[in-house]
């Protein structure tokens, strides 16, 4: 579980922030002094802070300097009202992670907070190489896999991890390259510095060009603050571009200048600001292709490719796949199966011969989907996924869905394809089971276990599937005693 300590001094705002920001997964702390926080963050450790600006016995900008002193890597944000915003703003030169403006919106807080907490994470838990079979702990992430073309990429990481130079990773979605470039960072000489990392393909290209090398207030529609990139909060440190293969041909020649003359300007100053950072980037894209189609710039990609590793995809070393099934059920079974010990010849014999088109991300989703369905202390055929499910009817005999819905589902796979949908399967599948089991559950009278007989699953399997699609209950269904 994560900790985010809260730094401020007035009671009303400790309360609403306790009240909108709480959830399952993360522990609140909270203090109203510099000093109190202080010791909190001793004690504590967190994982993150919220940390105003004005405290009643010091201020935030000092809090910070003081927190850096023990924790460089802490993410801490600033809580600021309108006229200390530029306090904020040389808080974030100072290594802030970032800031918001009293009074906030609270969505746009909680997915700060959560870049945050996904930041302290990837510089704080080393991605470590598990070759020997380790029982995994809390406080590492594994990269698995004992075939001959795993251990090549675990000395080339070894090789190049303690040089200072940017690093290129290949490789189809879900092969494990953040992972790859974590464990470059902690292994590197910069490894006390920032570790920040962005995905070039989640964001609009204006707004990516900002998160990179920051902006005036006034630059563009919304910039309503000025902001800190970034290639300047990672100055001395290791930024992480992953499918930088999506990044537009403006926003690349900006990043090639960083590269060639470690400066650039934020967006709508002629301020030039000088950093020195290395670049870890990634891409499933094949960026030869690319430069074909003169999608990508040429000259950046030979800055880039000073070292090269290419991740390869699941489907060719599938020797590793028992070691990735035993590190999956250990790593989740604390929470979703304690009961599962392993998995059943069938089924693991049906894993082997599945392509994994979602590699490791895919296999790990899997194994979460198999320990909540197992039934014994063996994952066994019954409980893996419908995609490695065996097909008891022939294609012909299975009922097609007529011409207009057909189109309907295939403009919703365009729209998820558009917008570079993570886990596609999932997502759709998510969409035609919520629908469905809505739709089951109004037929059957809000009868559970006549709904499940209908849909040919168990009552507890769609009671767990009703809770992954975060559906109520007590919205769909009536309260009764039907078992």
């Amino acid at each position: 579980m994560a900790t985010l300590l809260i730094i401020d001094d007035e009671r009303n705002v400790l309360y609403a922030l306790e009240k909108g920001l709480r959830r399952d997964d993360l522990d609140i702390i909270s203090a109203q002094t510099g000093k109190e926080g202080l010791a909190h963050a001793k004690q504590a450790r967190p994982d993150a802070v919220l940390l105003d600006v004005q405290l009643p016995d010091q201020s935030g900008l000092q809090v910070l300097q003081q927190l850096q002193q023990t924790e460089p890597r802490l993410p801490v944000i600033m809580m600021t009202a309108h006229g200390t915003a530029e306090t904020a703003i040389e808080a974030m030169k100072h290594g802030a992670y970032d800031y918001v403006v009293k009074p906030w919106k609270l969505e746009e807080l909680r997915q700060l907070i959560a870049q945050a907490l996904q930041a302290s994470r990837m510089q704080r838990v080393p991605a470590v190489f598990d070759v020997a079979g380790d029982s995994p702990a809390s406080n590492v992430d594994r990269i698995v896999g004992h075939s001959s073309v795993m251990q090549s990429i675990f000395k080339e990481i070894g090789r190049i991890a303690q040089q200072d130079v940017n690093v290129l990773i290949l490789g189809e979605s879900g092969t494990g390259k953040e992972l790859v470039a974590r464990a470059i960072y902690h292994h590197s000489k910069r490894k006390d510095q920032p570790f920040l990392a962005i995905n070039c393909a989640a964001l609009p290209d204006n707004l990516l060009e900002s998160e990179l090398f920051g902006h005036e207030k006034g630059a563009f529609t919304g910039a309503v603050n000025r902001r800190i990139g970034k290639f300047e909060q990672a100055h001395n440190g290791t930024l992480f571009l992953d499918e930088i293969g999506d990044m537009s041909l403006t926003t690349q020649a900006k990043v090639l200048r960083v590269l060639q003359d470690g400066q650039f300007e934020p967006v709508g100053s002629n301020e030039t600001i000088r950093t020195n950072v290395r670049i870890l980037a990634a891409t499933n894209k094949d960026l030869q292709d690319a430069i074909q189609k003169k999608e990508f710039r040429q000259d950046l990609f030979y800055r880039l490719n000073t070292f090269i590793l290419n991740m390869p995809p699941l489907r060719d070393r599938t020797e590793d796949l028992p070691a990735l099934i035993e590190y999956f059920i250990r790593r989740y079974r604390p929470q979703l199966g304690q009961h599962v010990t392993g998995i059943a010849d069938e089924a693991l014999q049906r894993m082997m011969q599945y392509p994994w088109p979602g590699n490791i991300r895919e296999l790990g989703n899997a194994i979460k989907y198999a320990l909540v369905h197992a039934r014994g202390q063996l994952i066994t055929v019954d409980a893996l996924p419908r995609e490695l499910q065996p097909h008891v009817s022939s294609p012909s005999s299975q009922p097609m869905l007529p011409q207009g819905h057909l189109q309907e589902l295939d403009r919703l796979i365009d729209k998820f394809m558009q917008e570079n949908q993570p886990q596609l399967l999932s997502a759709v599948h998510d969409v035609v089971d919520r629908q469905l089991l809505t739709k089951v559950l109004e037929h059957a009278g809000g009868q559970q276990t006549r709904a499940a007989t209908l849909l040919g699953i168990s009552r507890n399997t769609l009671r767990t599937r009703l809770l992954q699609l975060g559906l109520s209950l007590d919205k769909i269904v009536r309260d009764e005693q039907d078992a």
